[in-house]
């Protein structure tokens, strides 16, 4: 486990110049270090020290499988082998495309044995989506269902990227991932990573213009990220022993550390869901009796509203962390006086691999903050016309963050690295206010993100499949409240002259080329669009217009 001991670098770092006012170490709980040492691991370190140290601990649970940590290891490690046979080497990117599942765990430390770049890859991705990841990237390889090959082979890479499917057999263009862990052996080079340089992942995201952007994850990011959140747990969560249900998808950055990483660093055990429903996850819940569920507030919404919900044993669950979505207060109290398991919110993004801030499990909780920094971590909020000026508790400016979670940079777009990261501040272009305790709140986006069911969706890529369609002329993408999913996607268009497409059109023709969630919901036609005098789009207004209308309706 880490030594918690401080650096003299660090005892220099909280005196020197650039040192944060930090009111909230006053409300840290007792036993919680402000800093803690981060030891040199790679993040295959995590998975051979948890074996070596509970080699029959159950590992993974997916469906009728189990592995324990001596079974989980002897995969990933004859996975690594052969992937080294077929020439992927340190550095080299691979594409992983999985649901939560075994493969995904197994092909996840494999390519970390190897220093090797894993590649996220949503299963929903359609063929544009995958092609612009694949291509930028300039992946070499993807482990996928066979599924998925449809998609590939028309975007023009079946020929040209190896192609392992977990659930298909060997032909001439794919290698089959469990004839793959049967042939493998002991043949692997030594274990050549330096963590603070090295880079484990690339985590697609996106902003508010342009396309989506590699995030560059050292070992040393992630890693730092799993021994924080660990840390401020405060002994909540043990080692080992717990069961964390695995509803948040591994491919996005939360569900990689909050559950993934974070099991395996704890000797846990993994419950793998590959998508969240509601009677399946209750059936879940009743046969394993997991003690830890990380997962958005429409799932805990869903549970709470389920007639059944009573019968499933849910007082299992000690702690739910809940992120990518403010968590309503009422459904929170209510969850947990259901249940008795306590709900702590907390706030991070894909380029703080990706916690930062998180409320005290063993603490005093704030109904709607995003809470605390971790430890080892600095957040202020600044000006949003310069970000150089340091607010005051209780103003509202743009929420800035130091630590060793923050990403390398951008992957190819030095540019926008720059942007982002000045002084070793990253910019998170969210909107925050702090309060006298500490605390932070997230009042506002300065990007166009829309959040829906705990998906990052950017209307511009909306906006791009929409002006792909004939009919129409302009289109505008933006999210409107909802009560289950936090936001849903509605798209404001003009259509062209003489155009009669209807709605249901639309909505089907972007079903075609995007993946489910980003599908607008709801289409409205407009004579025009709203618009600065240089002719900028004002999706502002739009936003404004709706939220008139929702309170003239209540």
């Amino acid at each position: 486990m880490a030594d918690l001991s401080l650096t003299e670098e660090r005892e220099k770092r909280m005196r020197g110049e650039q040192r944060v006012n930090r009111p909230w170490y006053a409300f840290y709980p007792e036993g919680i270090p402000h800093e803690i040492e981060v030891p040199p691991l790679s993040l295959y370190d995590l998975l051979k020290q948890s074996e070596q140290d509970y080699p029959e601990q159950i590992a993974v649970i997916d469906g009728e499988h189990q592995l324990t940590y001596s079974e989980l290891k002897h995969r990933v490690d004859r996975l690594a082998s052969s992937l080294y046979s077929l020439g992927l080497n340190k550095g080299n990117r691979i594409g992983v495309m999985l649901p939560n599942c075994v493969e995904y765990i197994i092909a996840y430390y494999a390519i970390q044995r190897l220093g090797g770049i894993l590649v996220q890859v949503n299963p929903m991705y359609q063929q544009s989506e995958l092609a612009y990841i694949l291509n930028d990237s300039e992946a070499q390889w993807i482990i996928c269902q066979e599924e998925q090959r449809e998609k590939i082979r028309q975007i023009g890479l079946e020929d040209q990227i190896g192609l392992i499917f977990t659930d298909g057999e060997s032909d001439s263009k794919a290698y089959d991932f469990y004839g793959l862990i049967s042939s493998g052996g002991i043949d692997i080079p030594p274990l050549d990573i330096n963590p603070k340089e090295d880079l484990a992942v690339l985590q697609y995201t996106g902003g508010t213009t342009g396309r989506s952007k590699g995030v560059m994850l050292t070992h040393f990011n992630l890693v730092s990220n799993v021994i924080q959140s660990f840390t401020f747990a405060g002994g909540a969560f043990e080692r080992p022993g717990e069961r964390l249900l695995s509803l948040s998808p591994y491919y996005h950055v939360y569900g990689m550390t909050s559950s993934m990483n974070i099991t395996i660093y704890a000797a846990g055990t993994l419950i793998c869901s590959r998508r969240f429903e509601v009677n399946q996850t209750l059936e879940l819940i009743r046969m394993h009796q997991p003690t830890y569920f990380p997962g958005v507030p429409t799932m805990y919404i869903a549970l709470f509203h389920h007639p059944d919900s009573d019968k499933a044993g849910m007082d299992c669950i000690k702690v739910c962390n809940s992120g990518s979505a403010p968590m309503p207060v009422e459904i929170m109290h209510e969850f947990e006086r259901k249940t008795g398991a306590r709900i702590v919110e907390g706030y991070g993004l894909s380029e703080t691999s990706p916690v930062t801030h998180r409320n005290p499990i063993r603490g005093q909780r704030k109904a709607g903050s995003i809470g605390l920094p971790l430890p080892n971590t600095d957040s202020k909020v600044v000006d949003l016309e310069t970000g150089t000026v340091e607010l005051p508790p209780g103003e509202a400016g743009e929420l800035i963050v130091k630590g060793p979670q923050v990403m390398k940079g951008y992957w190819k777009k030095p540019e926008e690295t720059a942007l982002t990261i000045r002084d070793g501040w990253l910019f998170t272009g969210d909107i925050a206010t702090m309060d006298e305790d500490g605390y932070f709140y997230i009042v506002g986006r300065k990007k166009e993100m829309i959040i829906a069911g705990g998906y990052n969706i950017y209307p511009i890529e909306v906006e791009d499949v929409l002006y792909q369609h004939p009919a129409v002329a302009e289109a505008c993408v933006f999210g409107v409240p909802d009560p289950y999913r936090g936001e849903t996607v509605k798209a404001a268009i003009v259509r062209r002259k003489h155009s009669t497409v209807a709605e249901e059109e639309l909505i089907q023709w972007c079903s075609e080329r995007l993946a489910r969630y980003k599908v607008p919901r709801l289409i409205e036609f407009r004579e025009e669009l709203p618009k600065t005098s240089v002719g900028k789009l004002l999706r502002r207004r739009l936003v404004e217009e709706e939220l008139d209308q929702l309170k003239k309706e209540v």
